[in-house]
């Protein structure tokens, strides 16, 4: 040991990185208590021109120093370099393309092409401490949630004590009146539930929008951890990372939990629309890793009330489904009369109390872009707390006041549909140009009730890899959240990263790409 000190010494004094033994030489560092002087000296290649000022950045501080979650990771990608971690990428791009892990874009309703998940090899890092506060805060939002739909198909007191106005819920499209008069078991109508946040300028959790109708996304969270465990291993013996796997088995029991009658043995299944759907991928996935039948909607057909399964051994009831359908194409002979992808029947085995189905048909009520902007009201009238989770300031353009000053600001304001998904119809008024925005006022003085705005929020960033080496880009997270009998969230979630310089848009379908979330111990 002497010896090598004086020997790896000499290296630290004269800036020679190249050391045959890294670990001894980041023990002598250690022993010397002389991490900062290390840190510093690592950091020179690898962000010397990494420009992160503007955002806020979750491995760099305002200084430019490396967080303490974000050091270990350092030190791993500053030995590897970049030549060394783009071999990496591409085993792990061979890795994805192996695994099939796929997902289709569509244009005006036509299947364009099938693409490989895009995942980037450097992960999010959140420490678990708060992560904490943050699942707490989203237990909260769901049960609200819940909370406000069954009272909207129920007892409406919501509207009786002007909370919200009832023509914002009556008016919108996913608002069934079939569903008046019902409440599923536990009075839980979304049981899966995808909130996204964001971090703003201050490093803070935001809740951007909620999606409760059939939120997709958790199959490539739980493929991009599978993945990082091949391709980059390393991660996993450096920090103690949360388990993210568990989520198949949460789902199977939140669904027998929602089987409405008892029964010894109940059978369940995922309903899908078929191969051809963008997200057929984690519908398959999920019915694999749940160990449960995928089906579709001519695989199922209803007698007396009940749904059954056409097997080769003859009909099979079915307890459960769990539906990656839209609720105009559930039961032809309640909403859209000429869907060939779900069951006639099945809404009143349903309302009967014969079926369970996840999510239930109507949660797209609260869905809406327009009802997120109630959420807080929502949490304190059903649940008389404070919002754990503060959300973006969000102006509706169905008020004359909200409208004037979104179409005065447009150039400093984010406007979408309020019934919009998939990053789709949204004006980034400060990247928009003049005919863009105008073509966009021009919609909201026809439409209002369509529309809403909200100020344009500086995404947190991430290191991530690039042509020109490491770069931030712009990134949000979706955690799910189910909800049974209990309620249950992911440890993190699905991070989606706009992969172009300067761009704010994470969606896979408009360029976006993922990483891995790590939710770490301290």
């Amino acid at each position: 040991i002497p010896t090598q000190y004086v020997v790896l010494n000499s290296y630290l004094k004269n800036n020679v990185f190249t050391i045959p033994n890294f670990h001894i030489y980041y023990l002598i560092c250690a022993i010397e208590n002389n991490f900062k002087t290390l840190k510093n000296l690592k950091m020179v290649n690898l962000w010397k021109k990494y420009d992160s000022k503007k955002t806020f950045d979750e491995y760099l501080n305002s200084e430019n120093k490396l967080r303490r979650q974000a050091v270990i990771i350092s030190h791993i990608l500053e030995r590897h370099g970049i030549k060394k971690l783009n071999e990496i990428e591409k085993n792990c791009a061979s890795t994805i393309s192996a695994r099939g892990i796929n997902f289709r874009v569509y244009e005006s309703g036509k299947k364009i092409n099938e693409k490989k998940w895009p995942l980037d090899i450097i992960p999010r890092i959140i420490l678990k401490k708060d992560w904490s506060k943050v699942s707490k805060g989203l237990l909260q939002r769901v049960k609200a949630l819940n909370l406000f739909i069954d009272d909207v198909y129920n007892d409406r007191k919501i509207f009786k004590d002007n909370i919200i106005p009832e023509e914002l819920v009556f008016d919108s499209p996913y608002y069934l009146r079939e569903c008046y008069g019902f409440s599923p078991k536990y009075k839980a109508w979304s049981n899966i539930s995808g909130v996204d946040l964001i971090r703003n300028i201050n490093g803070e959790f935001l809740v951007l929008e909620d999606n409760l109708r059939v939120p997709s996304g958790v199959s490539y969270m739980l493929e991009n951890r599978m993945v990082m465990r091949d391709v980059f291993p390393e991660l996993f013996t450096k920090y103690k990372v949360s388990s993210v796997h568990q989520y198949p088995n949460k789902l199977y029991h939140c669904m027998l939990e929602c089987v409405p009658r008892k029964t010894k043995n109940p059978h369940m299944c995922v309903l899908t629309p078929g191969r051809y759907n963008s997200a057929y991928f984690e519908h398959k996935f999920l019915a694999e890793q749940m160990g449960v039948a995928l089906v579709e909607g001519k695989d199922l057909f209803v007698e007396k009330d009940f749904v059954y399964m056409k097997t080769v051994r003859g009909p099979l009831k079915v307890d459960c489904i769990y539906r990656r359908i839209d609720d105009n194409f559930l039961d032809p002979k309640v909403f859209y009369k000429h869907s060939l992808l779900g069951v006639p029947g099945l809404f009143k085995c349903w309302r009967k109390g014969n079926l369970g189905i996840l999510n239930a048909p109507g949660t797209g009520i609260a869905d809406d872009k327009a009802i997120y902007s109630y959420v807080d009201k929502m949490i304190k009238f059903y649940l008389d707390e404070e919002p754990k989770l503060k959300q973006v300031q969000t102006f509706l353009c169905r008020k004359k006041i909200h409208k004037e000053h979104v179409i005065e600001n447009i150039s400093k304001l984010v406007v979408k549909p309020t019934n919009g998904s998939g990053g789709n119809g949204i004006l980034i008024g400060p990247k928009a140009s003049r005919e863009e925005k105008d073509n966009m006022i021009d919609k909201i003085k026809t439409n209002p009730n369509d529309y809403i705005a909200q100020p344009l929020e500086i995404l947190s960033t991430t290191p991530t890899i690039s042509n020109d080496g490491i770069e931030p880009r712009h990134l949000d997270l979706r955690p799910f959240v189910l909800s049974g009998k209990t309620s249950w969230v992911t440890t993190g979630g699905l991070t989606r990263v706009a992969l172009k310089k300067g761009s704010t848009i994470v969606n896979s379908s408009q360029g976006g790409g993922s990483k891995d979330t790590l939710v770490i111990e301290k």
